[in-house]
């Protein structure tokens, strides 16, 4: 029913005032009943209250009855009601922890959710993987097999594995970690096979080795082609190394004659295995990128190990190797001309190295020498020997052709000055195994000095013992002197035209061979320079001039004629050497017979390069040249 409308609301204002309750204006049944009420007439209007009240009384009647016939109903009523009041409110509590509880069950539901699924996923790759157990399987020990593989030497199956994984590798490695790590782990082995290959190269490999560790690493594609040759030959080198580093380093000679076999041997094969593997024929780069010669790498290796090798030689040769420099020189040289085979002919490069050493040999032995002559002098006295005697000495040694280069006899007579000569000539001998002919100023330089040396220690006698000369030692100095500028000076110098033949010195010069003096003292000993100081006790002679001893250059021309005393050939891998015999310090020393001690001969040094043909500019001057015989003392 509706609302007390604005009609009624001013008559219940009019006949209530304010005496009813506000709530009563939204009760219907009060609605109703004001609208019935207003239909009444005045007189049932006025027992109207009476009505009411008897109505009232009647209810409240009632409901006495009914609540005494029915109290007990009430009271299990209001029980039941505080009962239900009581679990009203437990539910709302419950319920309000329900509610609490509610978002985090509803997390935890969603997340079982979750896990199920995971876990159903999960069961549904556990079926595939049951179901794929064998390839999978297969898969996660390529790392194992590829090791064993490696460590067994089966490198055809380690490359086959490598691929197989690379294409794994390009299908499944962002969606699949374990096929990262098994990738990881091939690479690894992949590495050891690496270094195993390159220490292969590292060993005492052949060409068919070589050639297939250099197939499986390009089959590797690890290194381009430029990379893999400088691979190649570092590897080698490294091997070359070791064999030489074990090469016994306490005697010069020995090591470096084993270092030339090892480095011809070892080092020629290196280079026949470059080129059977490298084709230079093909670029190492494709055309529009290529920046390298084709021969670069291997042009530039090469020349560092020969590099290496001069230097060996060069220090070897500074520690001294005797008297077997010419076999070392044909060793050398046998090695530079093997390596021209290849376009690596070093020889030129010998030249320099053996001419000095065979410069400071020489100039060593004739200082010591003057050093000895200084000695001899410092006790030698002037004694008369009996001219009986004196000719008692033969003219020409037994066993010796006639015709061949003899030491004056008369220096015997002077043992100062038979000493220093044999000394000199021992010094020729050993210069004469390896005498290059551009040594031919240096070497009558070298004597002249030495000469100049001994007018000087001449000199010096003659101011410490002239006061004290009797007419007789005086006579002798005379003819000490005399012999020093007749016999010895000529003597030595037709030595060096031996050991320099003047018909090679003009070709060399390209000048007649009576001009060769022109050119300076080459290959003779400036004598007037020599005997200036002693002019003034030589008899006065006529003035000496440089001129070649055509007879000598005749000689050491032709083979046919006499040489120098043929006690052995000369050659450059083997010689003779007469032993230097010392003379004695006084006169009585000496024996006036002249004869001679016999000749020991020089230990031959002999390699398998002996016959090899030397170089021309490094070889002796004559191959037919023998040792110049000393003289001999007793």
């Amino acid at each position: 029913m509706a609302a007390v409308d604005v009609e009624d609301e001013s008559i219940l204002v009019s006949v209530f005032k304010d005496s009813f309750p506000e709530n009563w204006r939204e009760n219907p049944d009060f609605a109703t009943y004001l609208l019935e009420l207003s239909s009444y007439g005045v007189e049932k209007l006025n027992r109207e209250p009476e009505r009411l009240s008897e109505e009232r009384a009647q209810i409240l009647q009632q409901t006495r009855e009914l609540a005494f016939s029915n109290y007990k109903t009430f009271i299990r009523t209001a029980d039941c009601t505080k009962e239900i009041y009581r679990d009203f409110g437990r539910v709302e509590s419950s319920l309000s922890k329900l509610l609490e509880k509610l978002p985090s069950f509803g997390e935890k539901c969603r997340g079982f959710v979750k896990e199920a699924e995971e876990i159903g996923v999960s069961r549904r790759m556990n079926s595939l993987t049951l179901n794929r157990h064998t390839e999978i399987l297969e898969i996660l020990e390529i790392p194992q097999l590829m090791d064993t593989c490696v460590r067994n030497g089966y490198y055809e199956e380690a490359l086959e594995l490598a691929v197989y994984v690379k294409r794994l590798e390009k299908k499944h490695s962002l969606s699949l970690p374990v096929i990262q790590g098994i990738v990881n782990e091939v690479r690894q082995s992949a590495q050891l096979m690496l270094n195993q290959l390159l220490q292969q190269l590292r060993s005492n490999s052949q060409l068919p080795v070589c050639l297939r560790v250099i197939g499986y690493l390009r089959r590797m594609d690890i290194f381009t082609e430029a990379e893999l040759r400088v691979k190649f030959l570092q590897a080698r080198g490294s091997w070359l190394r070791s064999v030489l580093a074990a090469v016994p380093d306490e005697d010069p000679y020995v090591h470096i004659t084993k270092t030339v076999e090892a480095c011809r041997v070892h080092l020629f094969d290196i280079i026949t295995q470059y080129r059977a593997i490298f084709s230079d024929e093909d670029p190492l780069l494709p055309p529009t990128e290529q920046a390298l010669n084709e021969g670069t790498i291997f042009h530039g290796w090469v020349v560092q190990q020969i590099a290496h090798f001069l230097e060996t030689l060069e220090r070897d040769l500074e520690r001294g190797v005797g008297s077997r420099l010419d076999s070392l020189l044909g060793q050398c040289m046998y090695f530079g001309l093997s390596f021209s085979r290849v376009g690596a002919d070093f020889r030129s490069q010998l030249a320099p190295m053996f001419q000095r050493v065979a410069t400071e040999t020489f100039a060593k032995a004739v200082q010591e020498a003057v050093d000895k002559f200084k000695d001899d002098m410092n006790m030698y006295t002037l004694i008369s020997l009996p001219s009986m005697l004196r000719n008692t000495i033969p003219t020409v040694s037994p066993g010796v052709q006639p015709g061949t280069l003899q030491p004056p006899m008369g220096l015997l007579d002077f043992p100062p000055l038979a000493c220093f000569l044999n000394n000199i000539l021992t010094a020729f001998n050993d210069l004469r195994l390896c005498c290059p002919m551009g040594l031919a100023e240096e070497v009558a330089k070298c004597v002249e000095e030495a000469l100049l040396k001994v007018t000087k220690l001449i000199l010096v006698f003659h101011r410490a013992e002239e006061s004290a000369f009797s007419s007789r030692e005086r006579d002798l100095f005379v003819r000490f002197c005399c012999a020093f500028a007749e016999d010895m000076v000529p003597f030595l110098n037709r030595c060096l035209q031996v050991l320099f033949p003047p018909a090679q010195l003009a070709l060399i010069l390209g000048v007649p061979p009576t001009q060769v003096y022109k050119h300076g003292n080459v290959g003779c000993i400036d004598v007037s320079a020599v005997l200036e100081p002693l002019d003034f006790v030589l008899p006065k002679r006529e003035p000496v001039s440089p001129v070649l001893d055509l007879s000598v250059e005749l000689s050491s021309s032709s083979t046919t004629e006499a040489q120098l005393p043929a006690s052995v050939q000369s050659s450059v891998s083997e010689t003779v050497e007469s032993p230097e015999v010392t003379a004695p310090e006084n006169e009585a020393d000496l024996d006036f017979h002249g004869s001679k001690t016999p000749h020991a001969e020089r230990p031959r040094t002999q390699d398998t390069e002996q016959n090899v043909p030397v170089d021309t500019a490094l070889s002796s001057t004559d191959d037919q040249n023998d040792a110049l015989q000393p003289l001999s003392l007793n």
